[in-house]
């Protein structure tokens, strides 16, 4: 939602589109506390919160769908190993 007029936002303002790439960064992403920087880290954890990034094809295919969101975590992960 938009904090200014209330009206639900099309677009994460915080999304950015990495040049020359087919990758998104998040603005806000490292200024996050440490719990929600390293959400989500399993498939069931998105379903049993009710997440709105999860998509029907994880659903369907639960260990594919936890394979794709391990590589898009990856680096979360690194960072938390550290």
């Amino acid at each position: 939602m938009d904090p200014d007029t209330g009206k639900q936002i099309e677009l994460c303002p915080w999304l950015r589109k990495a040049p020359r790439q087919n990758k998104y960064t998040c603005d806000i992403y490292f200024d996050r506390p440490d719990d929600c920087r390293f959400y989500p880290s399993t498939l069931d954890e998105m379903v049993a919160d009710g997440c709105e990034m999860i998509e029907e094809k994880d659903l369907s295919h639960p260990k594919q769908g936890q394979k794709a969101l391990d590589i898009i975590m990856q680096d979360s992960r690194q960072v938390f190993e550290q």
